[in-house]
C-alpha cells in the first residue's frame, strides 16, 4: 500500500514537472527558437507559449532589437605602405531567427571578421590623406559589402562607423607641424590684410578731414569777408548820413594811427599826400574852439551885422608851386609822393 502511493507521488511529480517545462514565457524584443526531437519545428514570439513536453525544446532565444557592437581598433595598412589603427562600430539587427541560428554559428565573431577584411581591402587602395578625409566613402562601402554577406545569415547591417584613425606617431608630428605652419601662414596674411586695411583707412579718414577742414577753412574766410563787407558798407552809410566833413575824417585817422604802429617790424609808415592839409584842418578847428589856448579873439562885427575885416587879416598865401614841375591834382598822387615828408613842400 505504501509502495504504491510513492510510486503515485513520483508521478504526479513527473507531470508536474513537464507540464511545467512545457509553458515558457518569451520576452519583448526576443523570440524562440523551437526544435521537436532535433529538428526545427517554429518560431516563437513573445507571449504564453505552451511546448509538448519531452518532445519539443528551446534552442536559442535570440534578441531580435538593433544592437551596436564595437570592435577592437585594428591596423590597416594603406596605399602609401603606412599603418593607421581604426576602430569601427557596427548596428545591427536579426531579421531571420533561424537564419542566425542555423546558418552561422557567431555571428557576432563573423561580422567583426567580416567588417576588418573588407576595411583592409577598402583603405589599401587609398593612401593615407584620402583615408583621413573619406570616412563617409570608407563608411559606405563597408556598410554595403557587410549588408550583402550579412543577409544570408538573417542579419540586416544598417550603419557603420569609423569611430577613429590613429596614423603612426611620427605621421601625427609631421601632420602637427604642417597644420601649424599653414596657420601661421595664414594668420600672417590675415595680418597683413587687416595692416594694409587699416592703413587704407586711416588715409581715407585724413584725406576727408583734409577736405572738410579746407571748406571749413573756405567758409569762415567768406563769412568773414561778407562779415567785414556788410561793417564797412554800414560805415559808409553812416558817414554819409552823418555827413561828415574833413575834420572828422581827420581825427579818426589820428586814432588809427596807434594801431598802425604796432608790433616791432613797423619800420616805415607810408603816409597819404592829403594828411597835411587833414592836420591843417584839424589844427584849425581846435583853435577856432573857443576856450582853447590860442584861439584868436572873434571878428568885429558892425552895426548892420557885417563883419569888419581889412586887407591885413587875409590868410597869407601859400609857398609857390615850383616851376619845374606842373602844378599836381587832387587824387593824382602816386606811392612816391606819399611819403612822410612831401617833396612838394621841401
Amino acid at each position: 500500500m505504501v509502495a504504491t502511493i510513492v510510486v503515485l507521488i513520483l508521478i504526479a511529480a513527473a507531470i508536474a514537472v513537464s507540464l511545467f517545462q512545457s509553458v515558457r514565457i518569451v520576452g519583448q524584443g526576443t523570440v524562440a527558437v523551437i526544435e521537436r526531437f532535433g529538428r526545427y519545428t517554429r518560431t516563437l514570439t513573445p507571449g504564453l507559449r505552451i511546448l509538448m513536453p519531452v518532445v519539443d525544446r528551446v534552442r536559442a532565444i535570440i534578441d531580435v532589437r538593433e544592437q551596436v557592437v564595437p570592435f577592437p581598433p585594428q591596423p590597416v595598412i594603406t596605399q602609401d605602405n603606412l599603418t593607421v589603427s581604426i576602430d569601427t562600430v557596427i548596428y545591427f539587427q536579426v531579421t531571420d531567427a533561424r537564419a542566425a541560428v542555423y546558418q552561422i554559428t557567431n555571428y557576432i565573431q563573423a561580422i567583426e571578421q567580416l567588417t576588418v577584411t573588407t576595411l583592409r581591402n577598402i583603405v589599401g587602395g587609398m593612401d593615407l590623406e584620402r583615408t583621413l578625409t573619406s570616412r563617409d566613402y570608407i563608411n559606405n562601402e563597408l556598410r554595403g559589402v557587410l549588408d550583402q554577406v550579412t543577409g544570408n545569415w538573417g542579419i540586416r547591417v544598417s550603419r557603420v562607423e569609423l569611430k577613429a584613425v590613429e596614423p603612426p606617431a611620427s605621421i601625427q608630428d609631421s601632420m602637427e607641424k604642417q597644420m601649424r605652419a599653414d596657420r601661421d601662414r595664414r594668420a600672417a596674411i590675415l595680418s597683413a590684410e587687416g595692416f594694409k586695411q587699416s592703413q587704407i583707412l586711416t588715409a581715407e579718414g585724413e584725406k576727408q578731414a583734409a577736405v572738410l577742414r579746407a571748406e571749413g577753412e573756405a567758409k569762415a574766410r567768406a563769412l568773414q569777408a561778407e562779415g567785414e563787407a556788410a561793417a564797412i558798407r554800414k560805415v559808409f552809410d553812416a558817414i554819409h548820413e552823418g555827413n561828415a566833413d574833413n575834420q572828422v575824417m581827420a581825427y579818426q585817422y589820428l586814432q588809427q594811427l596807434p594801431k598802425i604802429a604796432e608790433g616791432d617790424s613797423n619800420k616805415l609808415w607810408i603816409i597819404p599826400s592829403e594828411f597835411g592839409k587833414a592836420l591843417e584842418n584839424v589844427g584849425g578847428a581846435l583853435g577856432r574852439m573857443p576856450g582853447m589856448p590860442g584861439a584868436s579873439a572873434p571878428e568885429p562885427v558892425a552895426a548892420n551885422g557885417n563883419a569888419l575885416g581889412s586887407s591885413a587879416d587875409a590868410p597869407p598865401k601859400g609857398p609857390a608851386p615850383r616851376a619845374d614841375r606842373p602844378p599836381r591834382q587832387r587824387g593824382t598822387s602816386s606811392p612816391a609822393d606819399d611819403v612822410f615828408f612831401n617833396q612838394d613842400e621841401d
